[in-house]
């Protein structure tokens, strides 16, 4: 979808003109445009166990949210629309409080391992538990334990992949665990051959 249609603002253009930017950006502008989330998006996004929201308040502030919870918690409905359970957290209610006045909202999405990063833009909707039990059974996170407290639909404007520059790798602990599970058997098929032998030597 044309990220750089709706990113690029008449200032912003006017700074791309001034940094020697403008020409690549506006044939980039001016290229096919893919018409909602494609099979690499929609993996990328149903693998992630957080993003990064902002939304933007009445205070004339933005506002930067994490979102957390396990792989998978964020779920694709369409091809340009995702959403997620929100679950119960400090109760301060920012992102909600903003998005009941603006509801335009930005995403990002990193996978640290890989160095790839989505952002997103959409228009977000806050759904009430009680309002829709079909949404809920197809959000809501399989073996999870968590406290619902309402749901967020994003419908998606568009959307662009940034370049991995300055993203460091990262790891959680499972995916070091994984990568080095044949390290780890490896190792122990090592030990067996050597108690093996230490026992044929001993005459056992």
């Amino acid at each position: 979808m044309n990220y750089a249609k709706l990113a690029f603002t008449a200032a912003i253009k006017e700074l791309q003109e001034k940094q020697g930017s403008r020409n690549g950006y506006d044939r980039m502008e001016k290229m096919s445009v893919v018409d909602g989330l494609t099979e690499n998006e929609i993996y990328f996004i149903e693998d992630r166990d957080s993003f990064y929201m902002a939304s933007y308040g009445s205070n004339e502030y933005p506002y930067v949210q994490h979102r957390g919870g396990p792989k998978g918690f964020i779920k694709v409905i369409d091809s340009k629309t995702i959403g997620i359970v929100d679950f119960v957290g400090n109760k301060q209610y920012i992102s909600t409080g903003n998005i009941a006045t603006n509801n335009n909202v930005a995403l990002i999405m990193i996978s640290y391992p890989h160095r790839a990063r989505l952002k997103i833009y959409a228009k977000a909707k806050i759904v009430e538990l009680e309002e829709d039990q079909k949404l809920y059974d197809l959000l809501k996170p399989e073996e999870y334990k968590f406290r619902p407290e309402r749901m967020m639909v994003f419908e998606i404007q568009a959307y662009d992949w940034n370049c991995p520059q300055h993203i460091t790798p990262r790891f959680t602990t499972e995916e070091i665990d994984q990568a080095l599970l044949p390290q780890k058997e490896y190792i122990v098929s090592l030990e067996n051959k050597i108690k093996e032998l230490e026992e044929k030597l001993s005459g056992k």
